[in-house]
């Protein structure tokens, strides 16, 4: 239920964008597990939110989680989303002056000029980056590490750290690809670490909440809030 909006704001988004000539804001994990269905043989992607969906819904039934819909609940995984998004962004500026990796006033300029495009991409990335390297993949580093006989603590710790250097690393491959930096790769595997607890302790929901939130907040408030000043 928490995620649903999310899910319809970032599909409606990527179809209206694509019928007014925008370039399509599909994130590169969305395209990952539609390519990765389509080699399978699966040629219905367009049911992928519906699959995530029956997933979650599969994932409460079986885990006998209570099935009354709260309104407070909700409320709630909205603030710790902003919370937690918010604490990432501390964390993010803090490297950022360890790293002292100053932005320009070219690299500012650029940010500034955010699209509707942008926010869709980045609500993409929050919902499908989370359903792939957490909900799936720390998922399956987990239990294959406790197949092994590999006691709790370490087999969490195994997720976590592989899941996130995964995740880091995969921003750095295909056409879309971002430019490699030590700065970058840190953050972004310290920043894996953070949601794969969040996944962990918090669950998948607050986990895509707090990263939808901190993208949102990053790529398009916070340079608009320093255009104006």
């Amino acid at each position: 239920v928490f995620l649903l909006p999310l899910l319809m704001i970032y599909e409606f988004g990527v179809m209206w964008l694509s019928q007014t000539g925008e370039l399509a804001a599909r994130n590169g994990a969305d395209h990952w597990i539609r390519e990765g269905l389509l080699s399978v043989g699966f040629q219905q992607t367009h049911l992928v939110p519906t699959l995530i969906l029956l997933a979650l819904g599969v994932w409460h039934f079986i885990g006998k989680y209570p099935h009354k819909i709260s309104g407070e609940l909700l409320t709630g995984m909205l603030a710790e989303s902003l919370l937690f998004a918010v604490l990432l962004v501390v964390i993010g500026q803090t490297q950022d002056i360890l790293f002292q990796q100053w932005t320009t006033p070219e690299t500012l300029a650029l940010m500034s000029q955010q699209t509707a495009s942008t926010a869709v991409s980045y609500i993409g990335a929050g919902i499908y980056e989370e359903v792939l390297f957490r909900g799936i993949l720390c998922t399956m580093l987990f239990l294959g590490a406790r197949s092994l006989k590999i006691p709790v603590p370490g087999s969490l710790g195994a997720a976590m750290v592989l899941s996130s250097v995964l995740f880091a690393g995969a921003h750095y491959v295909g056409p879309a690809a971002d430019q490699y930096t030590h700065f970058s790769f840190l953050f972004r595997a310290c920043a894996g670490l953070y949601f794969a607890g969040l996944f962990f302790c918090r669950g998948l929901g607050i986990a895509i909440g707090a990263h939808t939130v901190y993208d949102l907040l990053v790529g398009i408030a916070l340079p608009a809030l320093l255009a104006l000043n």
